[in-house]
Protein backbone atom coordinates (compact mmCIF):
# COMPACT_ATOMS: atom_id res chain seq x y z
CA UNK A 1 0.00 0.00 0.00
CA UNK A 2 1.32 3.45 -0.92
CA UNK A 3 -0.75 5.26 1.70
CA UNK A 4 -3.21 8.06 1.23
CA UNK A 5 -3.30 10.90 -1.28
CA UNK A 6 -2.71 14.15 0.57
CA UNK A 7 -5.24 16.68 -0.72
CA UNK A 8 -3.09 19.59 0.42
CA UNK A 9 -1.48 20.51 -2.89
CA UNK A 10 0.72 23.07 -1.15
CA UNK A 11 2.82 20.51 0.73
CA UNK A 12 6.51 21.30 0.27
CA UNK A 13 9.10 18.76 -0.83
CA UNK A 14 10.45 18.82 2.72
CA UNK A 15 7.03 18.00 4.16
CA UNK A 16 6.56 15.17 1.67
CA UNK A 17 9.96 13.84 2.70
CA UNK A 18 8.96 14.01 6.36
CA UNK A 19 5.83 12.02 5.53
CA UNK A 20 7.73 9.37 3.57
CA UNK A 21 10.54 8.97 6.10
CA UNK A 22 8.17 8.75 9.06
CA UNK A 23 6.03 6.18 7.26
CA UNK A 24 9.13 4.12 6.49
CA UNK A 25 10.15 4.16 10.17
CA UNK A 26 6.60 3.25 11.19
CA UNK A 27 6.49 0.36 8.71
CA UNK A 28 9.95 -1.07 9.28
CA UNK A 29 10.36 -0.47 13.01
CA UNK A 30 7.21 0.47 14.92
CA UNK A 31 4.63 -1.88 13.38
CA UNK A 32 6.72 -5.09 13.73
CA UNK A 33 7.87 -4.16 17.25
CA UNK A 34 4.40 -3.35 18.56
CA UNK A 35 2.91 -6.56 17.14
CA UNK A 36 5.66 -8.61 18.75
CA UNK A 37 5.48 -6.81 22.10
CA UNK A 38 1.71 -7.23 22.12
CA UNK A 39 2.28 -10.96 22.56
CA UNK A 40 4.15 -10.51 25.85
CA UNK A 41 1.63 -11.20 28.61
CA UNK A 42 3.53 -9.65 31.53
CA UNK A 43 3.69 -5.82 31.18
CA UNK A 44 6.80 -5.70 33.38
CA UNK A 45 8.57 -8.16 31.11
CA UNK A 46 7.46 -6.11 28.12
CA UNK A 47 9.06 -2.84 29.26
CA UNK A 48 12.22 -4.68 30.27
CA UNK A 49 12.55 -6.39 26.91
CA UNK A 50 15.44 -5.38 24.60
CA UNK A 51 12.92 -4.91 21.77
CA UNK A 52 10.93 -2.29 23.69
CA UNK A 53 14.03 -0.39 24.76
CA UNK A 54 15.59 -0.55 21.30
CA UNK A 55 12.40 0.70 19.62
CA UNK A 56 12.17 3.68 21.98
CA UNK A 57 15.84 4.41 21.34
CA UNK A 58 15.35 4.38 17.56
CA UNK A 59 12.51 6.89 17.91
CA UNK A 60 14.77 9.14 19.96
CA UNK A 61 17.65 8.81 17.50
CA UNK A 62 15.37 10.26 14.81
CA UNK A 63 14.28 13.07 17.12
CA UNK A 64 10.58 12.22 17.24
CA UNK A 65 10.55 12.85 20.99
CA UNK A 66 11.29 16.54 20.31
CA UNK A 67 8.49 17.22 17.80
CA UNK A 68 7.03 19.98 20.00
CA UNK A 69 10.36 21.59 20.92
CA UNK A 70 12.07 24.47 19.08
CA UNK A 71 15.40 24.07 17.32
CA UNK A 72 16.85 26.65 19.72
CA UNK A 73 17.67 23.74 22.04
CA UNK A 74 17.89 20.96 19.46
CA UNK A 75 14.23 20.10 18.91
CA UNK A 76 12.65 19.17 15.58
CA UNK A 77 10.74 22.46 15.54
CA UNK A 78 7.95 20.90 13.51
CA UNK A 79 5.19 23.26 12.46
CA UNK A 80 1.59 22.13 13.17
CA UNK A 81 1.08 20.59 9.73
CA UNK A 82 4.34 18.65 9.99
CA UNK A 83 3.38 17.55 13.51
CA UNK A 84 0.09 16.22 12.18
CA UNK A 85 1.84 14.32 9.40
CA UNK A 86 4.36 12.81 11.83
CA UNK A 87 1.80 11.72 14.43
CA UNK A 88 -0.53 10.14 11.90
CA UNK A 89 2.29 8.15 10.34
CA UNK A 90 3.78 7.06 13.68
CA UNK A 91 0.36 5.87 14.87
CA UNK A 92 -0.26 4.12 11.56
CA UNK A 93 2.67 1.96 12.57
CA UNK A 94 1.93 1.80 16.30
CA UNK A 95 -0.32 4.07 18.30
CA UNK A 96 1.30 2.57 21.41
CA UNK A 97 4.71 4.02 20.57
CA UNK A 98 3.25 7.18 19.01
CA UNK A 99 1.63 8.10 22.32
CA UNK A 100 4.62 7.00 24.40
CA UNK A 101 7.14 8.97 22.36
CA UNK A 102 4.78 11.94 22.04
CA UNK A 103 3.97 12.30 25.74
CA UNK A 104 7.63 11.86 26.65
CA UNK A 105 8.27 15.48 25.72
CA UNK A 106 5.70 16.96 28.10
CA UNK A 107 8.07 18.06 30.91
CA UNK A 108 10.55 19.66 28.51
CA UNK A 109 7.82 21.07 26.27
CA UNK A 110 6.05 22.86 29.12
CA UNK A 111 9.38 24.03 30.53
CA UNK A 112 10.11 25.58 27.12
CA UNK A 113 7.07 27.84 27.58
CA UNK A 114 8.74 29.47 30.62
CA UNK A 115 12.42 28.83 29.83
CA UNK A 116 14.54 30.01 32.75
CA UNK A 117 18.27 29.35 32.64
CA UNK A 118 17.89 26.56 35.18
CA UNK A 119 15.09 24.86 33.24
CA UNK A 120 17.07 25.10 30.02
CA UNK A 121 20.19 23.59 31.60
CA UNK A 122 18.49 20.91 33.71
CA UNK A 123 15.38 19.92 31.74
CA UNK A 124 15.09 21.19 28.17
CA UNK A 125 18.58 20.83 26.69
CA UNK A 126 19.35 17.39 28.20
CA UNK A 127 16.05 16.05 26.85
CA UNK A 128 16.55 17.45 23.36
CA UNK A 129 20.10 16.10 23.20
CA UNK A 130 19.10 12.66 24.46
CA UNK A 131 19.30 9.94 21.81
CA UNK A 132 19.15 6.72 23.83
CA UNK A 133 15.74 7.17 25.52
CA UNK A 134 17.38 7.43 28.93
CA UNK A 135 15.32 10.58 29.64
CA UNK A 136 11.60 9.90 29.38
CA UNK A 137 8.75 12.16 30.41
CA UNK A 138 5.24 11.35 31.56
CA UNK A 139 2.01 13.31 32.13
CA UNK A 140 0.74 12.90 35.69
CA UNK A 141 -2.82 14.18 35.86
CA UNK A 142 -5.20 11.22 36.37
CA UNK A 143 -5.84 10.21 40.00
CA UNK A 144 -7.48 7.18 41.63
CA UNK A 145 -10.70 9.14 42.24
CA UNK A 146 -10.44 11.56 39.32
CA UNK A 147 -10.29 10.86 35.60
CA UNK A 148 -11.86 12.97 32.88
CA UNK A 149 -13.14 15.42 35.52
CA UNK A 150 -9.55 16.68 35.78
CA UNK A 151 -9.93 17.87 32.18
CA UNK A 152 -12.88 20.24 32.53
CA UNK A 153 -11.46 23.78 32.81
CA UNK A 154 -13.87 26.71 32.88
CA UNK A 155 -16.86 24.56 33.81
CA UNK A 156 -18.91 25.23 37.00
CA UNK A 157 -18.01 21.85 38.52
CA UNK A 158 -14.30 22.57 38.19
CA UNK A 159 -14.49 25.26 40.86
CA UNK A 160 -16.51 23.22 43.35
CA UNK A 161 -14.45 23.22 46.59
CA UNK A 162 -15.97 19.87 47.57
CA UNK A 163 -14.23 18.20 44.62
CA UNK A 164 -10.51 18.10 45.32
CA UNK A 165 -7.43 16.51 43.86
CA UNK A 166 -5.51 13.78 45.66
CA UNK A 167 -1.98 14.90 44.82
CA UNK A 168 -1.01 18.19 46.49
CA UNK A 169 1.80 20.72 46.36
CA UNK A 170 2.65 22.96 49.33
CA UNK A 171 5.24 25.75 49.23
CA UNK A 172 7.89 25.48 51.94
CA UNK A 173 10.47 28.22 51.59
CA UNK A 174 12.31 27.73 48.31
CA UNK A 175 10.84 24.28 47.70
CA UNK A 176 7.52 22.73 46.84
CA UNK A 177 6.53 19.62 48.78
CA UNK A 178 4.58 17.05 46.76
CA UNK A 179 2.29 14.56 48.47
CA UNK A 180 -0.22 12.02 47.12
CA UNK A 181 -0.73 9.73 44.16
CA UNK A 182 -1.37 9.70 40.45
CA UNK A 183 -3.30 6.75 39.07
CA UNK A 184 -2.23 3.75 37.01
CA UNK A 185 -3.18 5.51 33.76
CA UNK A 186 -0.09 7.74 33.69
CA UNK A 187 1.38 7.13 30.24
CA UNK A 188 5.08 6.21 30.56
CA UNK A 189 4.52 6.14 34.32
CA UNK A 190 6.65 3.07 35.03
CA UNK A 191 9.55 4.01 32.74
CA UNK A 192 9.64 7.81 33.09
CA UNK A 193 12.53 9.76 34.56
CA UNK A 194 10.57 13.02 34.81
CA UNK A 195 6.90 13.75 35.44
CA UNK A 196 4.90 16.77 34.33
CA UNK A 197 2.71 16.72 37.41
CA UNK A 198 -0.66 18.41 37.92
CA UNK A 199 -1.10 18.69 41.72
CA UNK A 200 -3.62 20.69 43.76
CA UNK A 201 -2.19 23.86 45.31
CA UNK A 202 -5.32 25.54 46.70
CA UNK A 203 -8.07 23.03 47.49
CA UNK A 204 -10.56 25.83 48.31
CA UNK A 205 -10.70 26.47 44.55
CA UNK A 206 -11.68 22.88 43.80
CA UNK A 207 -10.04 21.32 40.76
CA UNK A 208 -9.24 24.79 39.40
CA UNK A 209 -6.76 25.39 42.21
CA UNK A 210 -4.06 23.27 40.65
CA UNK A 211 -0.56 23.80 39.40
CA UNK A 212 1.82 22.31 36.85
CA UNK A 213 5.31 21.28 37.90
CA UNK A 214 8.20 19.05 36.91
CA UNK A 215 9.17 16.25 39.27
CA UNK A 216 12.36 14.27 38.62
CA UNK A 217 11.35 10.73 39.52
CA UNK A 218 14.68 9.81 41.09
CA UNK A 219 14.00 12.07 44.07
CA UNK A 220 13.55 10.67 47.60
CA UNK A 221 9.90 9.87 48.32
CA UNK A 222 8.94 8.83 44.78
CA UNK A 223 7.63 5.31 44.34
CA UNK A 224 6.24 3.63 41.24
CA UNK A 225 3.58 0.93 41.14
CA UNK A 226 3.29 -2.01 38.79
CA UNK A 227 2.80 -1.34 35.08
CA UNK A 228 -0.79 -1.69 33.95
CA UNK A 229 -1.96 -4.84 32.16
CA UNK A 230 -4.34 -3.64 29.43
CA UNK A 231 -6.65 -4.68 26.62
CA UNK A 232 -5.06 -2.51 23.94
CA UNK A 233 -2.01 -0.32 23.31
CA UNK A 234 -0.01 -2.79 25.34
CA UNK A 235 3.34 -1.35 24.23
CA UNK A 236 2.30 1.98 25.76
CA UNK A 237 3.52 1.69 29.32
CA UNK A 238 1.17 3.07 31.97
CA UNK A 239 1.56 2.95 35.73
CA UNK A 240 0.82 4.70 39.01
CA UNK A 241 3.22 7.03 40.84
CA UNK A 242 3.30 7.83 44.58
CA UNK A 243 4.74 10.97 46.15
CA UNK A 244 5.69 11.01 49.85
CA UNK A 245 6.97 14.46 50.87
CA UNK A 246 8.88 14.86 47.62
CA UNK A 247 10.73 18.18 47.44
CA UNK A 248 11.33 20.03 44.19
CA UNK A 249 12.94 23.44 43.55
CA UNK A 250 10.55 26.39 43.57
CA UNK A 251 11.47 27.07 39.96
CA UNK A 252 10.15 23.68 38.88
CA UNK A 253 6.58 24.87 39.52
CA UNK A 254 5.80 26.16 36.03
CA UNK A 255 2.18 27.20 36.57
CA UNK A 256 0.39 28.16 39.79
CA UNK A 257 -3.30 28.23 40.67
CA UNK A 258 -3.84 31.72 39.24
CA UNK A 259 -3.18 30.61 35.67
CA UNK A 260 -3.88 26.89 36.02
CA UNK A 261 -7.20 26.75 34.15
CA UNK A 262 -5.83 28.67 31.19
CA UNK A 263 -2.81 26.38 30.92
CA UNK A 264 -4.95 23.27 31.38
CA UNK A 265 -7.04 24.53 28.47
CA UNK A 266 -3.86 24.57 26.37
CA UNK A 267 -2.83 21.14 27.69
CA UNK A 268 -6.13 19.51 26.79
CA UNK A 269 -6.29 21.24 23.43
CA UNK A 270 -2.77 20.07 22.58
CA UNK A 271 -3.29 16.50 23.78
CA UNK A 272 -6.74 15.98 22.23
CA UNK A 273 -5.64 17.33 18.86
CA UNK A 274 -2.70 14.93 18.89
CA UNK A 275 -4.80 11.93 19.96
CA UNK A 276 -7.33 12.66 17.22
CA UNK A 277 -4.53 12.75 14.67
CA UNK A 278 -3.04 9.49 15.90
CA UNK A 279 -6.31 7.61 15.62
CA UNK A 280 -6.65 8.70 12.01
CA UNK A 281 -3.50 6.65 11.60
CA UNK A 282 -5.03 3.68 13.43
CA UNK A 283 -8.16 3.83 11.26
CA UNK A 284 -6.08 4.07 8.11
CA UNK A 285 -3.98 1.08 9.12
CA UNK A 286 -7.09 -1.07 9.57
CA UNK A 287 -8.67 0.19 6.34
CA UNK A 288 -5.54 -0.59 4.30
CA UNK A 289 -5.33 -4.09 5.73
CA UNK A 290 -9.02 -4.70 4.97
CA UNK A 291 -8.70 -3.33 1.43
CA UNK A 292 -5.71 -5.56 0.66
CA UNK A 293 -7.32 -8.62 2.24
CA UNK A 294 -10.63 -8.29 0.39
CA UNK A 295 -8.83 -8.05 -2.94
CA UNK A 296 -7.08 -11.38 -2.45
CA UNK A 297 -9.56 -13.37 -0.33
CA UNK A 298 -11.97 -15.36 -2.54
CA UNK A 299 -15.53 -16.07 -1.38
CA UNK A 300 -18.49 -17.04 -3.54
CA UNK A 301 -16.23 -17.62 -6.51
CA UNK A 302 -14.71 -14.12 -6.60
CA UNK A 303 -12.62 -11.79 -4.40
CA UNK A 304 -14.52 -10.26 -1.50
CA UNK A 305 -13.85 -6.85 -3.00
CA UNK A 306 -16.06 -7.71 -5.96
CA UNK A 307 -19.11 -8.07 -3.72
CA UNK A 308 -21.15 -4.85 -3.64
CA UNK A 309 -21.68 -4.89 0.12
CA UNK A 310 -17.92 -5.02 0.73
CA UNK A 311 -17.26 -2.19 -1.71
CA UNK A 312 -19.93 -0.11 0.03
CA UNK A 313 -18.39 -0.69 3.46
CA UNK A 314 -14.85 -0.01 2.28
CA UNK A 315 -15.83 3.29 0.72
CA UNK A 316 -17.68 4.26 3.87
CA UNK A 317 -14.47 3.58 5.81
CA UNK A 318 -12.50 5.64 3.30
CA UNK A 319 -14.86 8.62 3.55
CA UNK A 320 -14.81 8.72 7.32
CA UNK A 321 -11.03 8.51 7.48
CA UNK A 322 -10.70 11.42 5.07
CA UNK A 323 -13.21 13.46 7.09
CA UNK A 324 -11.36 12.60 10.29
CA UNK A 325 -8.04 13.71 8.82
CA UNK A 326 -9.52 17.00 7.64
CA UNK A 327 -11.02 17.82 11.05
CA UNK A 328 -8.00 16.75 13.09
CA UNK A 329 -5.57 18.60 10.85
CA UNK A 330 -7.62 21.80 10.89
CA UNK A 331 -8.01 21.64 14.69
CA UNK A 332 -4.30 21.02 15.21
CA UNK A 333 -3.14 23.78 12.87
CA UNK A 334 -5.51 26.36 14.34
CA UNK A 335 -5.04 25.53 18.01
CA UNK A 336 -1.29 25.08 17.83
CA UNK A 337 -1.09 28.56 16.30
CA UNK A 338 -3.52 30.42 18.59
CA UNK A 339 -3.70 31.23 22.31
CA UNK A 340 -6.15 30.75 23.85
CA UNK A 341 -7.11 27.74 21.73
CA UNK A 342 -10.60 26.83 20.63
CA UNK A 343 -10.73 23.74 22.81
CA UNK A 344 -14.07 22.58 21.44
CA UNK A 345 -12.41 21.86 18.09
CA UNK A 346 -9.62 19.77 19.61
CA UNK A 347 -12.19 17.81 21.60
CA UNK A 348 -14.34 17.39 18.49
CA UNK A 349 -11.30 16.02 16.66
CA UNK A 350 -10.45 13.62 19.47
CA UNK A 351 -14.01 12.33 19.84
CA UNK A 352 -14.75 12.07 16.12
CA UNK A 353 -11.44 10.48 15.15
CA UNK A 354 -11.45 7.89 17.93
CA UNK A 355 -15.07 7.03 17.12
CA UNK A 356 -14.12 6.63 13.47
CA UNK A 357 -11.14 4.47 14.39
CA UNK A 358 -13.32 2.19 16.49
CA UNK A 359 -15.92 1.86 13.72
CA UNK A 360 -13.34 1.26 11.00
CA UNK A 361 -11.37 -1.31 12.99
CA UNK A 362 -14.62 -3.09 13.85
CA UNK A 363 -15.57 -3.28 10.17
CA UNK A 364 -12.07 -4.47 9.29
CA UNK A 365 -12.30 -7.34 11.77
CA UNK A 366 -15.70 -8.27 10.34
CA UNK A 367 -14.39 -8.31 6.77
CA UNK A 368 -11.61 -10.67 7.81
CA UNK A 369 -14.22 -13.06 9.19
CA UNK A 370 -12.70 -15.71 11.47
CA UNK A 371 -9.23 -14.50 10.54
CA UNK A 372 -10.12 -11.14 12.02
CA UNK A 373 -9.96 -12.46 15.57
CA UNK A 374 -6.75 -14.37 14.94
CA UNK A 375 -3.43 -12.94 16.07
CA UNK A 376 -2.03 -13.98 12.71
CA UNK A 377 -3.47 -10.72 11.37
CA UNK A 378 -2.99 -7.22 12.86
CA UNK A 379 -6.59 -6.01 12.66
CA UNK A 380 -7.61 -7.51 16.00
CA UNK A 381 -4.86 -5.45 17.67
CA UNK A 382 -5.99 -2.31 15.84
CA UNK A 383 -9.49 -2.98 17.17
CA UNK A 384 -8.26 -3.30 20.75
CA UNK A 385 -6.11 -0.19 20.39
CA UNK A 386 -9.05 1.79 19.03
CA UNK A 387 -11.29 0.73 21.91
CA UNK A 388 -8.82 2.21 24.36
CA UNK A 389 -8.87 5.46 22.39
CA UNK A 390 -12.49 6.13 23.36
CA UNK A 391 -11.30 6.61 26.96
CA UNK A 392 -7.70 7.76 26.49
CA UNK A 393 -6.96 11.42 27.28
CA UNK A 394 -10.55 11.82 28.46
CA UNK A 395 -13.62 9.64 28.01
CA UNK A 396 -15.46 10.80 24.90
CA UNK A 397 -18.89 11.33 26.50
CA UNK A 398 -17.45 13.43 29.32
CA UNK A 399 -15.24 15.44 26.98
CA UNK A 400 -18.27 16.33 24.89
CA UNK A 401 -19.96 17.82 27.95
CA UNK A 402 -16.85 19.89 28.67
CA UNK A 403 -16.71 21.08 25.06
CA UNK A 404 -20.40 22.02 25.10
CA UNK A 405 -19.65 24.69 27.71
CA UNK A 406 -17.65 26.51 25.03
CA UNK A 407 -20.39 26.56 22.39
Amino acid sequence: MKGYTDLNIELTKEQMTIKEETRRFAKEVLRPASLELDKIHDPEAMIQSPLFKDTMKKGYELGYHTVFLPDTWGGLASDPLETHIIFEELAWGSVDFAVGIGVSCFPAFFASMVPSERLIDEIITPFCENTDASIIGCWGITEPDHGTDTLAPFTPEFKNPNIRGQATATLDGEEWVIQGQKAAWVSNGSIATHCLLYPTIDSSMGMSGGGICIVPLNLPGVKKGKPLDKLGQRALNQGEIYFDNVRIPKEYMLVDQDSYEAMLDITLSTANAAIGTMFVGVARAAYEEALAYTKQRVQGGKPLFEHQMIKHKLFNMFMKIEAARSLSRAAMIYNYNNTPPKIEYSIAAKVFCTDVAFEVTHLAVQMFGGNGVSREYPVEKFFRDARAGLIEDGANDSLMITAAHHL
